[in-house]
């Protein structure tokens, strides 16, 4: 849970409410694709239950579940399918397809393979702090969290929201923290980074399970290259890759975080607790490494 953290900020003047939220997300309950559709996505119950609530509240942490499923022809099957139906029309009428024709023959492919084509699903996490005015969406891309985040603002009125933003962009302050070796107070760098040239030529060097205090790495960034990802860690309990857009990615929880917790301490809401009671604190932390936010309205 919460591997990939996308942060937006919500908009004064939303007054979130269970049952309102609970009754919107019921309007585009997730449902398997049909035979012939290729896409379906929606909501399901973030318990993993039948007909199970739509939005649970943890110690007063919202969280949602977002499920897509899609349907994935093989390009060489639907060309060969294709080649089949033009291949039979030219054989009966003695003309090949034109441009248009041939377009249509493979969306009839298409229709005649969706039945037999595998399905495969993917689950997103969707996180709601009310009080803190946070939404997080546990995406690995920027796509995935946009189409989540407009179908939420879409289907609950007066939801605004916004890309966190900072007075200083993450990849200046990453490239400060590099070359002068000098995390923000309660972060550590870890092993991992990756620095890109911003000319034409996109020149990257990629640090892996690498010290990173090391000149060579100084050198870099004084020659213009730019960090555009940086292993990090936060007060010895989470570590995580920062990126130039400001995403929290592979984060985990370490160690210290499940000292004295019995074995037994699991399940869904001891999971969430764990999780949001982390990141509800590493956020600000991060924000203000990153001198504060950057938008009026906040």
């Amino acid at each position: 849970m919460f591997s990939n953290l996308i942060i937006y900020r919500i908009a004064p003047g939303w007054a979130p409410d269970l049952q309102t939220m609970e009754q919107a997300l019921a309007k585009t309950p997730f449902q398997e694709c049909g035979a012939t559709q290729e896409r379906s996505s929606g909501w399901v119950p973030p318990r993993g239950e039948a007909h199970g609530a739509l939005v649970e509240s943890v110690g007063g942490q919202w969280i949602l579940r977002f499920m897509s499923e899609v349907k994935k022809i093989p390009s060489q099957v639907l060309q060969r399918r294709v080649d089949e139906k033009a291949a039979r029309i030219e054989k009966e009428t003695g003309r090949k397809p034109g441009k248009k024709e041939h377009k249509d023959l493979k969306e009839e492919a298409k229709l005649d393979l969706l039945p037999m084509a595998f399905a495969s699903r993917a689950a997103t996490w969707v996180w709601i702090d009310p009080k803190s005015n946070t939404l997080v969406v546990d995406a690995n891309s920027q796509s995935r969290a946009d189409e989540i985040v407009s179908l939420l603002v879409e289907c609950l009125p007066g939801l605004a929201l916004a890309l966190l933003d900072t007075q200083t962009s993450p990849q200046a302050a990453m490239a400060h923290w590099l070359k002068e070796q000098e995390p923000p107070a309660g972060f550590s760098i870890d092993r991992e980074c990756e620095l890109k040239s911003p000319d034409e030529s996109r020149a990257t060097v990629r640090y892996g399970r690498h010290p990173l205090d090391i000149a060579e790495v100084q050198e870099h960034i004084q020659a213009g290259k730019l960090p555009t990802r940086l292993a990090m860690s936060w007060d010895d309990r989470v570590s995580f890759v920062l990126t130039e857009g400001l995403q929290l990615k592979k984060v985990a929880f370490l160690d210290t975080v499940f000292e004295g917790l019995a074995q037994d301490d699991g399940g869904f809401d001891a999971d969430v607790a764990i999780a949001t009671g982390e990141l509800s604190k590493l956020i600000p932390d991060l924000i203000e490494a990153l001198g504060g936010e950057g938008r009026a309205y906040l």
